[in-house]
């Protein structure tokens, strides 16, 4: 392989400027702005790498991005990505045009830089450089892009539904990881599901003068109410049966836990946030524990009457909250909505409006999976330091869609790093960090394609 990472190596530049080239075209979807523009560029760029592309297309969806580059061997490896980003604002806040794609010293700057256009871009240049320096790419490789990742990935169960073939595989690379505080390579082998709903409660036809409320129920009041019941202060889900098909972590789980926790200081993100402990005064690997392994009720918004400046006596005609539910394995989303409707009703709460808007069910991989191997072993080599492997990370994505159901082993591994502001301003990566998960993923393929598939091949 040290001919293609000198290729590699040689063509940073034209590497970073495809990159650019992604990058400056916005592409977001909660708005709405340049999808379908930037669907086309995806298919665009994977045909200068060779592939045998497809742009599928649903009514009301974003375009899926599929393409396809056959590989040496018969194995298959699909590479699930999205071209898709969060809205830039706000913008202010910007050092340069969010989609710029600016080079400014030793990073570049843009949103969607990191999550995910970044490690889309590397995976393509990983192909490239293996076809130039070989004439042939290892093992097959499904680029699968979606366009709705960052508010939903609403419709992708139903192209999975359409075109399984092009779903299926025998392992898995998704969009996600990078290095930590420590400069360590972090590989995530599953993800939470969620349970996104809005609370709706309501009162009179109309927002009232506030001495009514002697007389007039306060729907926000009953919202409160409502809130109150789903979690205790010593934050226990109240739900009746939230937890019966929660998992516990493994021995193998634990051993992995106990190993991260050893490489890292509890204080260092307490400072960061202001805080004196993290919830129930937990440490070290009970903290990861919970962390990964335990679900969540979350209020992510409360709404209703007025909340301008100064004072209005108002008695609101409606209030509303938004709550998420991250969910562990084996939780399924659909049981855990019905089971929180059914709460709801069983507690004298039956009239609050219950807004699904959005679900996806968690997902993971075994930790001896062959992707698994392969890809920390070759992490080993490139970067130089053992990877940390979660079992599970913390946030969630259509994992289960993508993988779950077809029985795929899959990991993620990435080019970010902690300051790389995924979701805020100034959206960065580091460009070392770039051409070093170009080969990377180079190494993969090459490894994941032997004979075999060993890591150590």
């Amino acid at each position: 392989m040290k001919s293609v990472f000198e290729y590699i190596e040689r063509n940073a530049q034209a590497s970073i400027a495809a990159l650019q080239r992604l990058v400056r075209q916005p592409s977001v979807a909660a708005q709405g702005i340049g999808i379908e523009a930037c669907a086309e560029l995806v298919a665009e760029m994977l045909r200068e790498i060779g592939a045998r592309v497809e742009v599928l297309r649903l009514p009301g969806a974003a375009p899926l991005v599929y393409g396809e580059v056959r590989g040496a061997s018969p194995k298959t490896l699909l590479i699930y990505e999205h071209y898709d980003v969060q809205p830039p604002e706000p913008l202010e806040e910007w050092i340069c045009d969010p989609f710029a794609a600016e080079v400014r010293g030793d990073r570049i700057y843009g949103r969607g830089v990191a999550d995910t256009k970044g490690n889309l871009v590397a995976r393509m240049s990983a192909v490239r450089a293996l076809r130039e320096v070989t004439g042939r790419v290892p093992v097959t490789v499904k680029f699968l892009v979606e366009g709705e990742e960052e508010i939903g990935s609403v419709h992708l169960s139903e192209y999975a539904e359409h075109h399984p073939e092009l779903f299926r595989a025998d392992g898995c690379l998704w969009e996600s990881g990078g290095k930590d505080h420590q400069e360590i390579p972090n590989l995530y082998l599953g993800a939470k599901g969620i349970v996104y709903v809005e609370l709706e409660a309501r009162g009179a036809v109309r927002d009232l003068h506030s001495s009514l409320g002697t007389i007039v129920p306060n729907p926000a009041w009953r919202l409160v109410w409502a809130l109150s019941t789903l979690k205790d202060e010593d934050e226990r889900i109240r739900i009746e049966g939230f937890y019966d098909d929660v998992a516990e972590p493994t021995p193998e789980d634990l051993t992995q836990l106990e190993r991260i926790a050893s490489t890292r200081d509890d204080a260092v993100l307490l400072r960061d946030l202001g805080l004196d402990q993290y919830l129930l005064g937990l440490t070290g690997v009970e903290l990861l524990k919970r962390h990964l392994f335990q679900p969540t009720c979350t209020i992510c918004g409360l709404s209703g009457g007025y909340s301008g400046p100064g004072s209005k006596t108002v008695l609101p005609k409606v209030a509303r909250a938004k709550v998420e539910f991250r969910l562990v394995p084996n939780q399924r989303a659909p049981d855990i909505l019905q089971k929180l409707r059914a709460h709801l009703a069983r507690h004298g709460f039956g009239d609050i409006q219950v807004t699904d808007l959005g679900m996806e069910n968690p997902a993971r991989a075994p930790m001896d999976a062959e992707i698994v191997r392969v890809v920390a072993a070759t992490a080993r080599e490139v970067y130089g330091r053992d990877p940390l492997i979660f079992p599970l990370m913390a946030a969630t994505g259509p994992m289960d869609v993508v993988c779950g159901r077809f029985g795929t082993p899959v990991v993620g591994t990435g080019i970010g790093y902690p300051g790389a502001n995924v979701h805020a301003p100034n959206e960065n990566i580091r460009i070392r960090d770039y051409v070093e998960g170009i080969k990377h993923i180079a190494l993969i393929l090459e490894r994941y394609g032997a004979a075999g598939g060993q890591a150590d091949g």
